[in-house]
């Protein structure tokens, strides 16, 4: 297999694993808002939608940091998944931090918020799985050191 169609096979993978992944997190985030439209009223409605975009908006990066990184160095690709990781969760922190201090609970439901978010991260995970499960594509290996 040429190097080209190499990378174009990589490319529709990770875009086959970013569609099974987001097509049933986005089900369940409509789900969400629409049930916490009408259970908590607009309250529901904020907590649910925000959930939403932060979860969804924090596993896609997920994928682009790893798209990204793929060729380089393991050590490299190490150390950049745990800055995206870290950095992430500090945003999300101070996103959060300011949503809480800068609303109130009568206009956001934190309830909502939170069902909604592991909901939507569930339902991503399982869609993440499946989609790896179904590719069935192997994992880059860093090459072997030359033997003597």
């Amino acid at each position: 297999m040429s190097a080209q169609s190499n990378d174009k096979q990589t490319q529709n993978n990770d875009q086959l694993l970013w569609r099974g992944a987001i097509i049933p997190a986005t089900i369940v985030a409509l789900l969400c808002v629409v049930l916490f439209t009408v259970i908590r009223h607009q309250p529901g409605l904020w907590g649910s939608a925000f959930a939403s975009i932060v979860v969804l908006m924090f596993f896609s990066i997920h994928l682009l940091v790893a798209r990204i990184s793929r060729d380089l160095d393991p050590m490299v690709t190490m150390a950049l998944a745990m800055f995206s990781y870290f950095a992430k969760v500090i945003l999300v922190g101070a996103l959060l931090l300011v949503v809480t201090r800068l609303s109130s609970p009568e206009s956001v439901d934190r309830g909502s918020f939170g069902i909604s978010a592991i909901a939507i991260t569930l339902a991503w995970l399982t869609g993440e799985i499946r989609a790896f499960l179904r590719l069935r594509f192997q994992l880059p290996l860093p090459p072997s050191p030359p033997q003597n």
